[in-house]
């Protein structure tokens, strides 16, 4: 983990509103293009709607594939971008990105990029970020070291609803394509969370995982898995296709995702897109 030690994001509103924002696949050159969107251009434009919002929110949560190429250039043309949201960034690392030059560059902006993975959210949630990157190759799988790590987090904070991010998805798709680019070991992390959370019910406890979000497949997903809301929130780039064997582009418009966690462990989630603009991908186009 980039610290051991957690960080506190000092809120006392209920509720407690992040935003979400995931794969913007940012190069080096601002005219760099992904299935021909400009994804620059498309982030500058989710940024600029964000800040013309109505959403009142405390931080920022990035999960992941912040760029395309890996390079340091990217990164910092990342964080010029978010720079202008004044709001403190919490993120964890994708397939495509290459850590080394991402912690460095991400480290230059300390008063608003947080490193930390264990974030306290006022006074009754927490967010453990998970690195599910595997270097080289599209798919995630959680290594033993971060699994311990959750272990410990969430045997020591009983006492706090909790939210988990990283980038792979963890629930299928449909799409036999994007599917085999999963997070492998599923099963090794849900196992960790329902235990915890039996245990926390077995002692009349309420404070529980809640949640666990995800970017890595381009589209919206809302759902369950056991009993704990899963969410996977669009590219701030180029979307994928749902419900598509063969890789597939889709025309819906770059996104981000609002939350709203409340102080008795509900929570409130929305995605939004851009509507002042659009960007449409290459439908031609047979992967990437």
């Amino acid at each position: 983990m980039s610290s051991s030690s957690a960080f506190y994001l000092p809120v006392s509103s209920d509720p407690i509103r992040l935003l979400q924002i995931s794969d913007p696949h940012l190069f080096a050159e601002p005219n760099g293009t992904l299935l021909d969107i400009n994804t620059y251009a498309s982030f500058q434009q989710v940024v600029k709607e964000i800040q013309g919002g109505a959403f009142p929110y405390e931080a920022i949560l990035a999960t992941g594939d912040l760029v395309q190429d890996g390079k340091p250039q990217s990164y910092q043309r990342f964080c010029e971008t978010v720079k202008v949201l004044q709001k403190p960034v919490f993120w964890t690392t994708g397939n495509h990105d290459y850590q080394p030059n991402m912690y460095k560059v991400l480290a230059t902006y300390p008063e608003q990029i947080i490193p930390h993975k264990h974030i306290y959210l006022g006074d009754h949630w927490q967010l453990l970020l998970l690195d599910s990157q595997v270097y080289g190759v599209p798919h995630g799988e959680l290594s033993q070291v971060q699994l311990d790590w959750l272990n410990e987090k969430l045997a020591t904070t009983t006492n706090r609803y909790t939210m988990i991010a990283l980038h792979h998805h963890l629930i299928s798709t449909q799409s036999a394509w994007l599917d085999q680019h999963n997070l492998r070991n599923t099963q090794a992390l849900m196992d960790i969370l329902t235990a915890y959370n039996a245990k926390q019910t077995a002692q009349g406890s309420p404070y529980q995982v809640k949640a666990i979000m995800y970017g890595h497949i381009h589209q919206e997903v809302a759902t369950y898995l056991n009993d704990i809301l899963v969410l996977a929130t669009p590219s701030t780039a180029v979307q994928f296709k749902p419900h598509s064997n063969q890789f597939a582009l889709d025309s819906t418009q770059p996104g981000w995702r609002e939350l709203s966690l409340f102080a008795d462990g509900r929570i409130l989630t929305q995605v939004k897109r851009i509507t002042e603009r659009e960007f449409f991908p290459n439908q031609l186009s047979q992967g990437y």
